[in-house]
């Protein structure tokens, strides 16, 4: 009956789009998912409205409220646009920055946004062309805008398109603007959407921003001597089809590396992405072509970035010569070691620095930073909150540094969100150091496990798609809360924390309070033997995570196989306690 009532709401919604105020193209599509005997399709596509998550709006496109279409991106952009007109009303001017990515209607979205703020006397600087997310993030600060949009679905598959939203400090909107721009958002009726733009407050830009930002990135470089020396360091890129062909050969360039060499099959702008089965550095497949070109010229290095070039993904050879991919929390962890290593070694510290990481990401960081007299902080997944973190500290702190283990890194404070731009011109002088001193990446990464200790981070994705998924991963949640595991992988729990009651029980049954900005739908297991293991749904895709870390010690280089083999063992013992 529950079942009947949703298809017949949803059919009820369907055919309000069924009306002049949408162009026949999208009339036709909701007709035929309307005649589509198979209902879920029907349910997916209108059973709610797209939200903003963790990334912003994103979702697959075609028609339908729970899709990213001309309709729900124009009801996001009228919706911001009236949130800005009431924030900033006593403004002369009011500006926005519009970017996009390589994706099939990216282009589209981004034109119509910038017709619909212009419409509503918004001053718009549209890119001419697809440009990596850490642009559009730098360009609002250095343009001095009030607010911008990328419009990106970052590294979802081909189908997904996504949008990203900004505010004046460059970093994705955080409370209470995301709420303020939610509730005008939930306002807009098609018939409120100004589509008709006004050209005059339409400005392009391009090359003149894109130059300014890499002469910034240029200056995050913390030993340009060792890239004189090693300036040959034989490095292969690939931008996965994506906006990062736009500009990391170039920083790569400037920072003075003459030896890159770029996929030349991934240098072609597609949102087919159709040498990857999913454009995401993450999964080791998207890193094939890549590999194949390094192991045909004996490289150094291997990076990529995702399609809006926010995040990378690396592989090295290790100490049998073989091609190995370098996880999240290592890229994080690597990045973080060398900055405090070579900027105490340059003599770079004034004493008030700090770094940033969040929740679900490797404790060895912690080790790092405590050792080296580092200030450490901890915040909610999402580079917002590292974000958040940096605007909270500026004029009396120094941002050095922060990342997380979806392969995001963040190594300068002039832009706000993760860039792959930095992090893979950084990534080559980690790796000209590293060779300056006959070592490899993989050396490099055996000395800080020496050093501070062994971690191994596997991320579990229990997919659960649609509106049957999400009650299930809501039930997955209330019975982690209710009936909440005692031990993990054989190990007892010593500490629970429940992001959302922002209270943590120690295994006494004492209580403390999170000091945390919001609660957030998150929880962790901290076991007596060092594991941890942290769960939340996913903010952008149908999903619930399971990060689980476990600990080791290394006595040698050469231990890392019999580590890492002992710790899937505890990570396989620790799913089966979590009945995953």
């Amino acid at each position: 009956m529950e079942n009947e009532e949703l298809i017949k709401l949803c059919t009820e919604k369907a055919q309000s789009w069924l009306t002049p105020a949408y162009d026949a193209e999208t009339q036709a599509e909701v007709k035929q998912i309307l005649e589509n005997p198979d209902k879920n399709v029907l349910i997916d596509a209108f059973y709610k409205d797209l939200e903003f998550g963790t990334g912003g709006l994103r979702g697959i496109m075609g028609a339908g409220s729970n899709r990213m279409n001309i309709y729900t991106v124009g009801a996001a952009t009228q919706g911001m646009a009236n949130y800005l007109n009431k924030n900033f009303a006593g403004r002369e001017t009011i500006s926005v920055v519009v970017g996009h990515d390589c994706r099939n209607n990216s282009r589209k979205f981004a034109e119509i946004s910038a017709d619909i703020f212009s419409a509503n006397g918004i001053k718009v600087y549209l890119f001419d062309d697809m440009r990596p997310t850490p642009e559009v993030s730098f360009a609002i600060r250095h343009l001095g805008c009030q607010s911008g949009i990328n419009i990106t679905a970052s590294h979802n598959p081909r189908e997904y398109n996504g949008y990203k939203a900004y505010w004046d400090d460059g970093a994705q909107v955080l409370a209470p603007h995301d709420k303020g721009i939610i509730d005008e958002v939930n306002k807009v009726t098609v018939n409120d959407i100004k589509f008709q733009g006004n050209k005059d407050l339409i400005q392009i830009i391009g090359k003149d921003v894109d130059d300014v930002y890499l002469e910034k990135v240029h200056g995050i470089s913390i030993d340009p001597e060792v890239i004189k020396r090693q300036k040959d360091l034989k490095i292969v890129y690939t931008p996965l089809h994506g906006t990062g062909m736009m500009l990391i050969p170039q920083s790569l360039k400037l920072w003075g590396f003459e030896n890159v060499h770029c996929v030349p099959e991934q240098m072609v702008k597609s949102g087919d992405f159709p040498t990857v089965v999913s454009p995401n550095p993450e999964n080791a497949e998207a890193l094939t072509m890549a590999i194949n070109l390094a192991k045909s010229i004996d490289a150094d290095i291997v990076m990529a970035s995702d399609p809006d070039a926010d995040r990378v993904g690396m592989a090295c050879k290790d100490d049998k010569g073989e091609w190995v991919l370098i996880n999240g929390n290592q890229t994080c962890l690597i990045f973080l070691y060398y900055i405090i290593k070579n900027r105490i070694a340059m003599g770079k510290m004034k004493g008030n620095e700090f770094i940033v990481k969040t929740i679900v990401t490797t404790e060895v960081i912690r080790k790092v930073a405590e050792k080296n007299h580092i200030k450490m902080l901890d915040c909610y997944t999402g580079f917002k909150w590292i974000a958040r973190e940096i605007r909270l500290r500026e004029g009396k702190e120094q941002y050095i540094g922060g990342g997380e283990e979806s392969y995001g890194f963040l190594a300068e404070d002039f832009v706000r969100d993760k860039d792959a731009v930095s992090a893979c011109s950084l990534l080559a002088e980690i790796c000209a150091w590293a060779k300056d001193q006959g070592k490899t990446l993989y050396d490099i990464l055996m000395e800080v496990y020496l050093e501070y200790g062994f971690s191994k981070e596997v991320t579990v994705n229990v997919v659960k798609p649609g509106k049957s998924g999400a009650d299930e991963i809501k039930a997955m949640m209330d019975n982690f809360r209710a009936c909440p595991p005692k031990e993990l992988g054989g190990s007892e729990i010593v500490m629970i924390k429940d992001y959302k009651t922002l209270k943590a029980t120690d295994g006494k049954g004492n209580v403390t309070d999170l000091d945390m900005p919001e609660t957030s739908n998150v929880l962790q297991y901290f076991t007596a033997d060092g594991t941890k293991v942290s769960v939340r749904p996913s903010g952008t895709e149908p999903k619930i995570k399971f990060y689980v870390e476990v600990k080791g010690e290394m006595g040698c280089p050469k231990c890392y196989a019999r580590e890492t083999a002992a710790a899937l063992e505890k990570v396989e013992a620790v799913k089966k306690s979590l009945n995953i």
